[in-house]
């Protein structure tokens, strides 16, 4: 660990998954190269051998490539201790890295991946049980870890490692609702049976590390084409 370290960062500032990596960099402020790699296309041979996945994002850390969002970002968090974790000594270390696994996974696992399911939904009507079902979800699993949020998670003032790997969704939420991408009624009800989830997303929402790359005119003309895509082949 040190300013001689070199880090490549392979990415598409339009994927969510990626821009995990960009919250965590822009937090620690560690100095990267940048390759942006197209995922409108097919990939390379040259990444290809550098991810044989083909996915981003991926990191070259001194010449050796980790892949995979959450383990690139907590990669990051681990290699250069910041706010971003508690400090190894803290002896509350484990269970407070546990809560922060638990909150990911609760968001991400029972929320975030049922609203994929609307890109699917045609009519206001197929949408209006995925709706009911995600922030039902919400509202039990995640509303509660967030109620000491200050605004961020665990009472924290600064983006925490929760935020880096779920605040490129809530900055999603946040923003595709405005102009129903997502449909209106999910925030609606978001405000109404989550409200410590809402306050929290548009804190996270407004924050400058998480809204660095985030395109919101792309990220929203691409996300209805997803969609118009999806809908074409149901």
């Amino acid at each position: 660990m040190g300013s001689s370290d070199k880090l490549i960062l392979y990415t598409n500032h339009r994927c969510p998954w990626a821009h995990r990596a960009h919250i965590a960099l822009a937090e620690l402020g560690v100095p990267f190269e940048e390759v942006i790699i197209d995922l409108d296309t097919p990939r390379t041979a040259e990444y290809l051998a550098i991810n044989p996945r083909g996915l981003v994002p991926s990191i070259s850390y001194n010449g050796e490539i980790i892949i995979e969002s959450a383990i690139v970002s907590d990669f990051l968090a681990n290699q250069y201790p910041s706010h971003l974790l508690p400090p190894r000594d803290d002896p509350e270390y484990a269970i407070k890295r546990a809560r922060i696994d638990l909150f990911v996974d609760a968001f991400i696992g029972k929320f975030q991946g049922q609203l994929f399911k609307l890109f699917g939904a045609k009519t206001a009507e197929e949408q209006a049980p995925i709706i009911e079902a995600a922030v039902a979800s919400l509202a039990k699993e995640v509303e509660p870890r967030l109620a000491d949020a200050a605004p961020f998670f665990g009472g924290s003032d600064k983006l925490t490692q929760a935020e880096v790997l779920t605040g490129s969704f809530a900055l999603r939420l946040v923003s595709l609702t405005k102009v129903d991408v997502y449909p209106t009624q999910l925030w609606e009800a978001v405000q109404k049976q989550a409200p410590n989830v809402a306050k929290w997303a548009e804190a996270v929402a407004a924050h400058p590390s998480v809204r660095g790359i985030y395109n919101e005119e792309a990220v929203i003309e691409g996300t209805k084409k997803r969609i118009a895509k999806i809908r074409a082949q149901s």
